[in-house]
């Protein structure tokens, strides 16, 4: 994936080159949770940048956001009818602002002129467990907007309207029971569970059945990428 990230930088180079100077190129990246994502996005911008700088850009270009930044809150969470339901789901599309999401994305294809605004999002803090509200600064020399995250392909309402947005569409392909074995240890490894029968229960009882969800309820990417366990990449 390490080359691949490397090769669809590239892409992006290109499909720069031929969008007016007004506008944004629009990336979302999807796949299953435990498809490696989360690195690949993060390659495929540092990748970008530096093919971007490399021909003379003097600023960033490709800037990365992600969807997790539009959890929401565990206080909105307790708001629930069944706040436990809620938590011990979180992660599944309906613990998500989705209709701020699509303001955002919405937002993002405003026409870029010398007084367009300087736009926020949020992103999220794993130690506090929750989103820290306009964090990420989106400037005018942010051009290729690359949104990774579970659900930026969703073809349900109202997140049907932020994937139609977008210029790009791509999906990260790998098998289900592959990426049951990447939660387990994933999960056991940074602590999210306690032990192997922890990690599988969170596994079948959230993660998997939320990457069934997605694969029933997609928008058409407009590129699948072969998710492979990469030696030079760490699993995210």
């Amino acid at each position: 994936m390490y080359q691949e990230a490397f090769n669809l930088a590239r892409v992006l180079v290109e499909k720069l080159a031929n969008i007016p100077p007004s506008s944004r190129l629009l990336v979302g990246i999807s796949g299953i949770p435990a498809s490696g994502k989360s690195t690949f996005a993060a390659l495929l911008t540092t990748n970008t940048n530096n093919l971007l700088i490399s021909a003379g850009c003097s600023d960033p270009v490709a800037l990365l956001i992600g969807l997790d930044g539009w959890h929401l809150s565990r206080a909105q969470l307790d708001q629930f009818p069944d706040p436990k339901l809620a938590h011990d789901r979180r992660g599944s599309h309906w613990t998500f602002d989705a209709l701020g999401y699509v303001s955002f994305i919405r937002s993002l294809r405003e026409p870029l002129t010398p007084h367009a605004l300087v736009l926020t999002a949020p992103s999220f803090d794993h130690a506090l467990k929750d989103p820290t509200y306009n964090d990420i600064i989106i400037h005018t020399n942010h051009r290729i907007i690359i949104i990774e995250g579970l659900y930026t392909l969703l073809s349900i309402p109202p997140w049907n309207e932020a994937g139609q947005f977008l210029d790009e569409r791509w999906y990260l392909d790998v098998a289900i029971d592959e990426c049951r074995q990447r939660l387990i240890k994933r999960h056991v490894a940074t602590g999210v569970a306690k032990d192997v029968e922890e990690a599988t229960w969170r596994a079948e009882e959230n993660d998997i059945p939320n990457g069934r969800f997605v694969i029933a309820n997609m928008l058409e990417p407009t590129r699948y990428i072969q998710s492979i366990e990469d030696p030079l990449l760490s699993e995210p």
